[in-house]
Parts: C-alpha cells; structure tokens; sequence
C-alpha cells in the first residue's frame, strides 16, 4: 500500500486504523494482536489512539497485546494524541471536562502514553483539540523538548480550524505534519471553512475521522444521508465497487488533498474494504454528485 510522507521521520500508510472502540469490541489480548497483524498484512501500518479513549484505557489495551510480539513495533506507526481531560473514575482529579495543553501535561502524557505502548518513542502525536486558553510558546517548548529527546518524532493537530492551526505552527521551528479532522460526505464543514485549503497550502495531508459519519449512512434516515446513500448506490454500480463504503473512501483519496481515512471497525473484512477503496477511483463529476447529494443543491 502506499505511504503518505509527513515528515522526514514519518510516513503513514494511506489507510488507518483508528483504534478508538477498542474496548467494545472486547477482544483478548491475542485477538488485539491477530488483529494487528492481519492490518499489517494488508499494508494499514498506522494505528491511531488518543490517550482518553476507551476511558484511559485503549493504549494499555493495545501496549498488552503488542508485548506478546514486540517486533511488530518496528513495522507500524503509532499516533496517539493529548490535551483533553475527561472526568473519569481512572483520573479522579478531574472535577470537570476541560483541556490542557500545558507543557506539564504534554510532557506527562507522552510519558504516560510510551509506558502504555510499551514503547520508547511515538511515530505523530497529535492536540486532540483547540484550547481556548492554550499558550502556542509552551506547546511548542513541549514539541521541542519530545522531539530533542526522540520521544516523538513528528506533531500534528486535530480538529484545528485554520486560525489555530497558523497559530501554532507560527511558534514552531518544524512544521506541523498533520490536521486531523472529521471529513466525509455527511460532513462537508472543513471543505466550507477553509481547513482543507489549509492543508493543501501547506503541503500537509489531513486524516480523516468518521469517514463514513459515524456509521450513519448505511442506516439513517436524515433526508441529507438518504440522498447521499442513494448517489453512493448508483456511483457503486458505475465503478464496480463492492459496497457504499468502499465508495466513500474512494470519494476521500481521490481529493488532490491526499486525505488519509481511518477505519474505526473491529471487523477486518471492514478494514479489506477500505483497502479494496485504493483501487477505486471517482471522475470529476461523480465526486461533485456526492458532494452536492448532502447539501441538497448544486454547486454555486
């Protein structure tokens, strides 16, 4: 599978695994590590956690089941992100929802995050969300100091509108490599607000969450989802897809934006799909059908 160069130190495989519900899925350690491998397999190197998902609890999840075959570090990414504090019986110090991005905390979860993984360094770590209070100068002292000591070796964002993206980077000697933002074709908000236009101007590729809306095109019936889901079902016999999501994914690649989807499913025949998408490819016109299928109207 192709890789998306994001750094001199990383590139990221052009599919990945999002590893947000891996508590629900409830898998043994050893299904967690079969799981790894068969992505592996197909070429999905690159696996995204946050260090509040599955209350606190993913990356432990996932370090256990990495441990049972330590050398598979040395063939995937890992990406991770801090900045939010859940009120959680696992972080009983947090009386209210609200975000930190001091260097103090930073630092504090990357070490956190290293011991979960069972690792000694981070491929990307990621602001899992703009902070209202946030300092660029003290992110960017922390940033250094990771990247100094080969904690981490690239740093991205998620959920950056172009303002605070410009902001930090602004404050730092390296760029950022990275926005991680909900895109699909029910979500159509970054491509209104500027943020993919960013992206490209910067010469950074985004990666895409809920890239299928959070599931909701396969069942909702919101009049905006149901014309799309319709559009997908006539482009998926034109292209010879197997499936709407297959459809959607391709839909993401083939933007000039190189947007990189990640898969949120415990199923691997969901993550073949995906990968299967990389093959497909849209025209012009069916990209636009797609795109005004949701806005309910042509374009301007």
């Amino acid at each position: 599978m192709e890789k998306i160069h994001l750094s001199n130190e990383v590139s990221i495989s052009r599919i990945v695994h999002g590893m947000w519900r891996l508590q629900e899925w409830n898998y043994t350690n050893e299904q967690t590590l079969s799981f790894m491998e068969q992505c592996l397999e197909m070429g999905v190197t690159t696996f995204d956690h946050a260090d509040i998902y599955g209350n606190y609890m993913v990356e432990e999840k996932f370090g256990e089941a990495l441990a049972l075959k330590p050398s598979l570090r040395d063939e995937m990414e890992l990406v991770t992100k801090c900045g939010i504090k859940l009120i959680s019986a696992n972080r009983p110090d947090h009386k209210i929802k609200y975000y930190d991005t001091s260097k103090e905390h930073i630092i504090q979860s990357v070490e956190r995050s290293l011991k979960n993984f069972q690792t000694d360094y981070l491929d990307l770590l990621l602001i899992h969300r703009p902070d209202p209070f946030m300092n660029p100068a003290e992110v960017a002292e922390a940033f250094t100091a990771l990247k100094e000591s080969g904690k981490v070796k690239s740093f991205g964002v998620s959920n950056f509108k172009p303002a605070a993206y410009q902001l930090l980077n602004s404050y730092l000697d390296f760029p950022l490599v990275t926005n991680q933002i909900e895109i699909s074709a029910t979500h159509l908000e970054h491509f209104e607000a500027g943020t993919i236009e960013l992206c490209q101007q910067e010469r950074v590729s985004p990666m895409a969450w809920s890239p299928l809306g959070g599931g909701s095109i396969f069942t909702s019936q919101e009049a905006g989802v149901v014309r799309v889901r319709k559009v997908l079902e006539q482009v998926k016999e034109e292209i010879g897809a197997e499936s709407i999501d297959q459809v959607l994914y391709s839909w993401l690649l083939v933007h000039p934006a190189k947007i990189i989807p990640i898969v949120g499913s415990g199923k691997i025949e969901r993550v073949r799909a995906a990968v299967e998408a990389t093959g497909l490819s849209l025209s012009r016109q069916q990209w636009f059908e797609i795109y005004e299928a949701y806005r309910g109207r042509e374009v301007d």
